[in-house]
């Protein structure tokens, strides 16, 4: 038998594999990343980090590195492109969308991971993988042998590792092709807007908006034109722009081009013993309101701290079943929000009414602020049993006299904020924070917070809070 090299093989190093190496380094959990390709993808897709994740950002302290590379856009319009304004009342620091290229927040997440002590390897291929009780045995391309005590699969939508698991992945396959990218336009801007008002009156998947000075962003039909497993050319958007909009305004020097299908799947489990999946691997969905990268790097923040407590010998029994308990409802929320909005973007009358009626609805402000709470995934709450509103949901950043809420969670442990000041941790120090703040605004009289920022529990009675230190995060220490 192989000595166990690693407590933790990710494969994978997209924003999901990077996120959750650096997860599990917060706890010295020795981690490999394996990732396939040996250089980041050749075209720059500019993806949207949404309010929750701009969250988890802030609260491992990554936020102001990540910043001066994006671009900030208002939280609004998102769900199927009805364009309505942010909602008032949104409860976060970060209210907003941040615009930023896709190889650049990978690099940035897989230096963090590499700065907690992570070992990523580039240009390695996982070939098979066998578990047994002690751990799992993952062979490489390259007929390499390695042992972890625990696998993850966080190679995309095509995961080799949930193939070779054997999990079901059900759902929907991709019916339309759509080709999107930023290019730069040649005729005038009043000429533009004009001539894709009057296309957008019938076609709401025709996308042509201004995005920057000069660059637009473009999203038109993909059927007919060069096969799927190639890039587009700037020659496919001409002549799907000339057939949809009788011009083809001029487009040139691209900033990227992409493609994507609509694909609608979700893994049937998250967990077959010691390998578990997260991403994309775990479920795709068409880029509708922008959530995938999203959806993947929050699993990875749920997951991480939960499988390091398992290394680190101190979970509860269920705490690793809670990933999918958790995680699998979520999803499945998505892939129903975008498949309705798919339906709101296409021509055929029925839904073009059932779009009217919602964008109508959409002008009261709760409507609104529910279906972007929902998009941008601050409306989670888990099920943690009967209690407050709060329960089970993510606590926004307040300010502490210690300073702010999120910057005191950087190292990835459970905190209790006390406001009677009379509560303890004593017993689970070494993996809960305490602090203790009269004057918190919070209309509660303590909460203590998961390391993903979730509310475990609320109120001020210290048996009752053992008890909930207990479940979430092991025994007392004697």
């Amino acid at each position: 038998m192989h000595s166990l090299h690693y407590d933790v093989i990710i494969v994978g190093c997209g924003p999901t594999g990077a996120m959750l190496a650096a997860e599990l380094r917060l706890h010295d959990v020795r981690v490999l990343v394996l990732e396939k390709d040996t250089e980041p993808a050749s075209f720059v897709r500019i993806v949207g980090l949404h309010i929750r994740s701009l969250e988890l950002l802030a609260m491992r302290g990554l936020l102001d590195r990540v910043l001066p590379h994006g671009r900030r856009r208002p939280a609004g319009g998102f769900f199927a492109a009805i364009d309505k304004p942010a909602p008032e009342g949104l409860d976060s620091a970060h209210a907003y969308l941040l615009g930023i290229p896709q190889p650049v927040i990978v690099r940035l997440l897989e230096e963090h991971a590499i700065a907690l002590g992570a070992e990523v390897r580039h240009g390695c291929a996982v070939a098979g993988f066998e578990q047994d009780d002690d751990g799992v045995t993952v062979e490489l391309a390259d007929g390499e042998r390695l042992r972890s005590r625990y696998l993850v699969g966080c190679d995309g939508a095509r995961s080799t590792v949930r193939k070779l698991l054997g999990v079901g992945f059900p759902g929907e396959p991709s019916r339309n092709e759509t080709l999107m990218g930023e290019l730069e336009v040649g005729a005038p801007r009043e000429e533009v807007a004009a001539k894709v008002a009057k296309v957008r009156e019938t076609n709401r998947t025709f996308i042509f908006m201004p995005f920057g000075e000069e660059v637009y962003r473009v999203v038109v039909p993909g059927a007919g034109v060069s096969g799927r497993a190639e890039p587009p050319t700037l020659e496919d958007f001409k002549q799907q722009l000339r057939a949809i909009a009788g011009t083809d305004f001029g487009v040139h020097s691209p900033r990227w081009l992409s493609r994507f299908g609509d694909a609608t799947r979700l893994a049937e489990r998250y967990r077959v013993g010691r390998v578990l999946l997260a991403g994309d691997a775990a479920h795709i969905h068409p880029p509708i309101g922008g959530q995938g990268l999203n959806l993947g790097v929050q699993d990875a923040f749920n997951l991480g701290w939960k499988l390091a407590a398992r290394i680190r010998g101190w979970a509860p029994e269920e705490l690793l079943d809670t990933y999918q308990s958790e995680r699998h409802p979520v999803a499945e929320e998505v892939l129903d929000n975008t498949r309705a909005q798919a339906e709101l973007l296409s021509t055929e009358p029925g839904p073009q009414a059932a779009r009217r009626l919602l964008t109508e609805l959409m002008d009261f402000n709760e409507v609104n602020r529910h279906l972007i709470e929902k998009i941008t995934a601050i409306g989670i709450r888990y099920d943690f049993g009967e209690g407050p509103d709060l329960l089970g949901r993510r606590l926004r950043d307040i300010d502490l006299k210690q300073g702010s809420l999120y910057g005191l969670m950087h190292r990835g442990r459970g905190l209790l904020l006390d406001r009677t000041e009379r509560l303890t941790v004593e017993g689970w120090s070494d993996r809960v924070d305490y602090i203790a703040d009269s004057a918190a605004a919070l209309d509660v009289p303590c909460v203590l917070l998961r390391p993903d920022g979730h509310v475990a529990w609320i109120g001020d009675d210290q048996q009752d809070l053992d008890a909930h230190l207990s479940r979430w995060f092991g025994k007392h220490e004697n």
